[in-house]
Order: C-alpha cells, then sequence, then structure tokens
C-alpha cells in the first residue's frame, strides 16, 4: 500500500503503556487512516487532528468488555474501526470485518496485510446475506445504525447467549427498547457502559446486550 504522507498527531500520554503490545500496530494504522484513509474517503480532514482520541482509543475502549475466546464480529466496518483495533489488541482471537462495500473491503484487506493481522478475515456482504454463513461470541459495531436495526442484524451473528456490544454517542438510551420489547425479540436487559481509556479522554458509550 502506498502510505503517502502521515498526518498522525502525536499520541496522548500513557497510550503506549495502555495499548501494550499493540500500541505499534495501532500507530500504524493510523498513520494509514491519517494519509490513505483521507485520500479514500473513509476519514474527513477534519477528523485528523482528533484520530487518537476520537477514533483510535475510542475504538480500544470497548475491548476489555469482548469475550476473551471465540470468534469477534464487527458489523459494518467501514474504514477499520474498531474492527482493526480489536484484531490489534486480540491477536488470539479471530476478527470478522464485515462491510458491504467494495471499496472499503479492498481498504480492510490491504490494511490487514500491511498489519500483518493473521487473525482477521474480511467478508463483503449485509449481515442478513452472511446469516448462517459466520457467526461469533460477540458483534461490535460503531456509527453503523439506529440500536434497533443493530438488533436484528446482530442476532443471526451470534451463538445463544453472545453479545451485541455497540459503540454509541452519550444520549443513546433514547435508542434503547424497552426491556419488554427486548425479551419478545430474544434479548436480555441493555446495559449502558461508559468505556474509559486514558485520563483527560472522554470516555466511549457502549451499549451491551445479550442474546438469550
Amino acid at each position: 500500500m502506498t502510505t503517502g504522507v502521515s498526518q498522525l498527531p502525536p499520541a496522548p500520554p500513557g497510550a503506549d503503556a495502555y495499548l501494550g503490545a499493540a500500541y505499534s500496530t495501532i500507530e500504524q494504522f493510523g498513520e494509514l487512516l491519517s494519509s490513505q484513509g483521507q485520500v479514500r474517503g473513509l476519514i474527513g480532514p477534519k477528523e485528523v487532528s482528533n484520530l487518537w482520541e476520537r477514533h483510535l482509543l475510542n475504538s480500544a475502549a470497548v475491548v476489555p468488555y469482548l469475550p476473551t475466546t471465540g470468534r469477534l464480529i464487527d458489523l459494518g466496518s467501514g474504514g477499520g474501526l474498531p474492527g482493526i483495533i480489536i484484531a490489534a489488541l486480540r491477536p488470539a482471537q479471530p476478527v470478522v470485518l464485515i462491510e458491504p462495500m467494495l471499496r472499503r473491503t479492498t481498504w480492510l484487506n490491504e490494511v490487514v496485510t500491511e498489519l500483518s493481522l493473521t487473525n482477521v478475515e474480511v467478508m463483503r456482504g449485509r449481515a442478513e446475506e452472511l446469516a448462517g454463513k459466520v457467526s461469533g461470541v460477540a458483534v461490535t459495531a460503531r456509527a453503523v445504525a439506529p440500536l434497533d436495526k443493530l438488533l436484528n442484524w446482530a442476532k443471526p451473528l451470534l451463538k445463544p447467549h453472545g453479545e451485541l456490544l455497540a459503540l454509541k454517542g452519550a444520549n443513546v438510551a433514547s435508542e434503547i427498547p424497552a426491556a419488554s420489547e427486548l425479551r419478545r425479540l430474544g434479548w436480555e436487559a441493555a446495559e449502558i457502559l461508559a468505556a474509559g481509556t486514558l485520563p483527560g479522554i472522554a470516555p466511549t458509550t457502549v451499549v451491551r446486550v445479550r442474546r438469550r
């Protein structure tokens, strides 16, 4: 991949310790996003200055809440957030990146090769098209769709008692169906988590819902 000129700002203090062995891989991914990611329309130029805080660390915040064994599925991976970050931080777990758009799956495959992420599979298609073809213990989604749609898309991709973890805005409570409706749809009660990373960086709001 021709990376162009990286515009990635310096990492916030403590990022290397927080990300551990995955730090260099995630930093390299940030460099790809800040150069080729802009050129290819995966992020806007105004997002580059906040790549660490709003994108890389924001995506990493969900990882402590994921199961530690079993296949992880990232739905609507787009430019690779949070899927690539998850794969870097969980190198021993298989991670499937699901994305319907060809130009984005092309990018994702290039990134996977560039970063030598041997635990990643990229699948092109919509969730409803891939039901029965792949399943996992958890599905993640970031800025993909309202929660009611995510619940419908994620359920066929989850094993029994698997979890949907949706990275959302702080006002997500208004998207959560009533507990009775969740039970009717085959889900347990939703939980809103404030997933923190480093001091001074706003926590990521994560909605976790377990399939019954």
